[in-house]
Formats: structure tokens, sequence, C-alpha cells
């Protein structure tokens, strides 16, 4: 905070496990509540909540504690109950959707993200299609799709992998077009609020920043229109427009 930083991202493999090394118990909602303490830091945004037993309590306190984004980037890796099971996720399609329904019951308008997995082995179309139609319900802010890479030491790595690099690139980018449009009405829905945005630059003589809503490199960047001079880790708050 000294040097300026207004943002705190943590980021963990596996983030909801945070404690279970150190104090054997999660400990997640104690350290959100202590960095929320610190003055001078104004967001705390969270990566990789995996959905598989996930606390609810984090949530409760996300929507306590003003500071922490209400953003939650939630890796799924697929919907269709065949790859879950294959993926070894733990969780099935319905109990996805029972969550998600249940976070956004305790934080209406949270931004949700989450990152997907294409050309996983043994996937079908059949598979692509049911992951699309899980998109098109669940109606995701944010998405991001990696092919599947055979590596040693995984516990897929014994799977044959019948699919060619292209056909995984033809798949993902199939989901990624799907998703646009779906991002695209979820960003038209903002225009006329009024955001708060972090400036991160000033390129081409106009400033760039992010709302709470969109995470650094990841996700979307707001133009910026002021009058005013603005420096990276100012704010500035203004209507969205197109």
């Amino acid at each position: 905070v000294k040097m300026g930083v207004k943002e705190i991202m943590l980021i963990a493999q596996e983030l909801t496990y945070y404690g279970l090394d150190l104090y054997k118990k999660r400990m997640l909602p104690e350290l959100l509540k202590a960095l929320a303490k610190v003055d001078g830091i104004e967001w705390i945004r969270l990566h990789y909540a995996y959905p598989s037993k996930l606390p609810l309590e984090i949530i409760d306190v996300m929507k306590e504690v003003p500071k922490i984004c209400n953003y939650l980037d939630m890796p799924l890796q697929h919907a269709s109950d065949k790859m879950l099971k294959a993926m070894k996720r733990q969780i099935t399609q319905q109990e996805m959707k029972d969550l998600i329904a249940e976070i956004r019951s305790r934080i209406p308008g949270i931004c949700m993200r989450t990152t997907l997995i294409a050309g996983f082995p043994g996937e079908t179309e059949e598979d692509v299609q049911e992951l699309k139609n899980f998109l098109e319900e669940m109606q995701f802010d944010r998405v991001g799709v990696f092919t599947y890479s055979h590596e040693e030491d995984t516990s897929a790595y014994d799977l044959k992998d019948e699919l060619t690099q292209e056909e995984k690139e033809s798949r993902a980018q199939d989901i990624i077009a799907f998703q646009q449009d779906i991002s695209f009405e979820k960003n038209q829905q903002k225009i006329g609020q009024t955001l708060k945005v972090l400036i991160d630059k000033k390129e081409a003589g106009r400033y760039i920043g992010r709302t709470e809503f969109d995470s650094v490199e990841v996700d979307n960047e707001v133009i910026v229109h002021s009058t005013k001079t603005l420096k990276p880790g100012d704010f500035e708050i203004g209507r969205a427009h197109v």
C-alpha cells in the first residue's frame, strides 16, 4: 500500500483451501477480513475458487465486506457430467447450477468468470453442445477457454488423446464465439450505469482502466474520458456508454 497499490488479487490453484497447511483449517474468510482492515487497499479480488465443496461462508464475507470485489473466478472446466467425471471434478452439472444460483441469490449482480477446457480425451460434439447449452443458461460474464494438452504426471495422461490440435482449437473457438455474444449482452446492460473505474494506464491520449467486474489482462478494459489529470491507481467514477 505504501508503494501505491490499490488492488490486491488473491490467486491460488485452489484459493478456498487457504489455511489448511498453516492452520489445519480453512482461513480465507479471516484473511479477507484482515486485508480489508488495511487502510489504502480499495479492492480485493478472488481468483480460482473451485466449485466442489465451496464454503459459502466466503460468499457471505464477500457480501459483508465492501472492499471485496463482487467478482468470482470459478474454474468449472466443463459442464457435461460425463466429462466432469472424466476430469475428476467431484461435482455434477446440476450441483454447479445449484451453487451458482445460491451465490447469485446471496450477491445479486456478482460478476462470475469461469474457465473451460476443450478437447479433453473422450469429449464428443454432443459434450460440446451440452457445454454451450449450459453457458446459455448460466449467462457468465466472462469465460476463458483452453485446449487440452497431454501432460506427463497428470491423472489424464493414460487416457488416449484422439483429437488433433486443430480439432481442439476449432472446438475452443466455437465455444469462445458462442460466449462472446453472451458477454456482449452483459456489457450492454451496463450502459447508463454509474461505475467506479481503477485507472491502469494512459494510452494514445486517453485513460484505460477497469471496473470491479474486470480483472487485469483477462477481462474488459474501460476507456475513460476525463478532464482530470489521472494517474495509475486513481479511481474515476462515471456513467457507462458504448
